[in-house]
This record gives C-alpha cells, structure tokens and sequence, in this order.
C-alpha cells in the first residue's frame, strides 16, 4: 500500500511535474488543515514561479484523484488534508486550531442512529466546535 501523497498520485497515474512535487510536498508537511492561500504561500518559498492557478489546479486534480480531502469549517475558506484513516475535527473558535479526533463510541452511535432511522451509513462528516474550558 502507498505510504506517501506523492505514491498515492503516482499509483493513481498522475503526472507529476516539478511544481506539483512541491505543493505535493507542502500539502504532505502541513500540519494544520491548509487553504489555497496558505498552500500557495508555502508553495512560492521554494519555487518562486509557482502561480496561484498552478496551486488551484493542483489540489483540484488532487481532490478529484481522491488523495486530498476539501473540508469545510463555516468560514468560507475551503482547507486541505491529505486522505487517509477516518477522524473527526474539532474547531477552537477562539483560536481557529483545528484538532483531529477518532471516538470509537462515537463511530458505534452514528452507525447505530443510521440503523434505528432504516439506513446503512455510507459515509459522514463531523465537525465540533468549541471554545476551551477555563481550568
């Protein structure tokens, strides 16, 4: 099974150019949920003739490849992560961090409320947003 983005895409018979080995690699290395802006910004720093358009393209081509997934956090801006095992997302509204999460009895109640409504859960998205508690 392919470990990397760059493997993912060149089993998914991508061609790879040199720009989009580098936004490959911006994407694979972030540690936040990147927009295009950010990707873009990153990008530039090591090849300066990257354009926005490049980036743009890019992820679509990746999206639709299905080795990035879109995430969506109510702000407008539309964010990146490279596929892989399911999680959840929680949002600090205070600060915008996003953090990643798997709850095993949280999996069992989505399957479980699917069930009992007459449906098999095919596929979902979950995202909490809190602001943290004062100690």
């Amino acid at each position: 099974m392919s470990n990397t983005l760059m493997e993912k895409c060149l089993a998914k018979g991508m061609r790879v150019t040199s720009q989009r080995q580098i936004i490959v690699g911006v994407i694979e290395e972030s540690e936040d949920h990147p927009d295009v802006d950010q990707l873009y910004r990153r990008a530039v720093q090591e090849d300066d003739t990257i354009s926005i358009a490049t980036v743009y393209r890019t992820v679509k081509l990746l999206e639709e490849a299905g080795v990035i997934d879109r995430i969506e956090f109510g702000d407008g801006r539309a964010r990146y992560e490279e596929s892989g095992e399911h999680h959840e997302h929680l949002v600090d509204v205070e600060t915008g961090d996003v953090i990643e999460f798997y709850h095993a009895e949280l999996e069992a109640l989505k399957e479980q409320v699917a069930r009992e409504m007459g449906y098999e859960l095919v596929d979902h998205r979950l995202e909490l947003f809190g602001r943290k508690l004062k100690s």
